[in-house]
Order: C-alpha cells, then sequence, then structure tokens
C-alpha cells in the first residue's frame, strides 16, 4: 500500500486547510502531509464561537490571524514551533472502521512506535507526555475515507498561547489547570527533524511511502 508524503515548511495554516480539503474531496490515494514551522495562527474547530474560546483583542492586537477549519475539535494556536501533522487515508489502507475512536486508537498506537517517547499516550483524545497535552487533533470522515491532522507542540510562545480563554469543555484529566500547568512540548524529546523522520521511518515500516513536490498544490 502506499503512501503519497508532502512536506511543507513555513506553509500558512489556512493554504495548509486548503490542500488537505481537497486530497480528501477529489483523491482516491493515500496521504501524509506534515508542515514544519507554520507562521501563528488560531485555528478552531467549525462550530466554535470566536468570543468563547478568544480573547479577541488580544489577538488584534497581535495582529494574528483566526481561521475557522472544515473539521470539528478544539481551537488550537499555532506559531513557528509547533508542527502539523495530517494523515488522509483510506479505510482499506488500515484496515479499521470508521469511527472517531477507531481512528484514534490507530493514529495513537502508530505514534506511540513512531516517537519511542515511553509516557506518550491518548487521553481524552489528546496526545500527551507525563498526563500533559502535546498534540490536539480533529478529524473529518468521508465514507470510506478520512482525515486526522494534529498540531504538535514542538514548543511554544506563552504570550501567544496567553490569547486563548479557559475553554467553556475541557478534558477530565486537564482538571481545571491553567494552559502552562496543562500543555508539555517535545523538544526535550527530539529535534523537529528526528520527529519528522521518525514518523516518515514508520511509515516507510508499515507501507510505501513515496514523495510528492510542493509545487504541484500551487
Amino acid at each position: 500500500m502506499t503512501i503519497h508524503y508532502l512536506k511543507l515548511e513555513n506553509t500558512p495554516v489556512s493554504k495548509q486547510l486548503e490542500i488537505e480539503k481537497n486530497l480528501l474531496q477529489n483523491e482516491t490515494r493515500s496521504f501524509v502531509i506534515i508542515n514544519k514551522n507554520p507562521p501563528p495562527a488560531i485555528v478552531m474547530g467549525s462550530s466554535q464561537i470566536p468570543e468563547e474560546i478568544i480573547q479577541l483583542e488580544k489577538a488584534k492586537k497581535c495582529d494574528i490571524p483566526i481561521i475557522r477549519r472544515f473539521s470539528a475539535g478544539g481551537c488550537v494556536i499555532l506559531n513557528q514551533d509547533t508542527i502539523m501533522v495530517s494523515f488522509i487515508l483510506n479505510k482499506a489502507d488500515v484496515g479499521i472502521d470508521l469511527f472517531p475512536s477507531s481512528i484514534m486508537q490507530w493514529t495513537n498506537t502508530f505514534y506511540q512506535k513512531a516517537l519511542l517517547i515511553p509516557s506518550f499516550s491518548l487521553k481524552d483524545n489528546d496526545y500527551t507526555i507525563e498526563n500533559k497535552k502535546v498534540g490536539g487533533n480533529a478529524q473529518y470522515i468521508k465514507k470510506d475515507r478520512f482525515l486526522h491532522h494534529t498540531s504538535f507542540l514542538w514548543n511554544y510562545d506563552k504570550a501567544l498561547m496567553d490569547i486563548l480563554h479557559h475553554p467553556p469543555k475541557e478534558p477530565k484529566y486537564r482538571k481545571g489547570r491553567h494552559h502552562f500547568d496543562f500543555l508539555t512540548t517535545l523538544k526535550p524529546y527530539l529535534t523537529k527533524d528526528e520527529f519528522i523522520n521518525q514518523i516518515k521511518n514508520q511509515f516507510k515500516h508499515d507501507f510505501t511511502l513515496t514523495s510528492l513536490e510542493e509545487k504541484i498544490f500551487y
């Protein structure tokens, strides 16, 4: 089974989402997309209300764009130390039922094998290390095909993170913790390139991986 690999760098998340939506809806091939160092942005889930999750005046002062993605899930804030990883896969490729919980279990197992971080685990649909969130994700299921995209915190900017309100709904394991007590980063464990290469190597182990040129999407 062939997985097509697209490496992006410094690509605005708005452009990444446009590419993903096109590949999900108009392609039959499977893809993994990794976007290293995206410009700062706030990305909201499809049904979220901006005033409930974002301090809009702070966002305006920081001149940071607010983007609503086409998938559900929570709000994330990106900076150039975020690494975006998206899987667009066919059911036949992974051999699972396309329910959100089944997809999450498959992706969690994949990342555990790829990253080799002993305390990496899935908690309430977040990727965590030692009970702190390191990756937020969202999904979109289309017949026999799904999109699973994740923003991994290699590091984060505290000033930007402080633009977000405490969310009106939170996972149980958060237990009311402030952002900076709830979040962690990949930086102590892996360089950015090591992180990317280990994901690529896991795909090479499980599938056939072939690289695509970014320019064909522009």
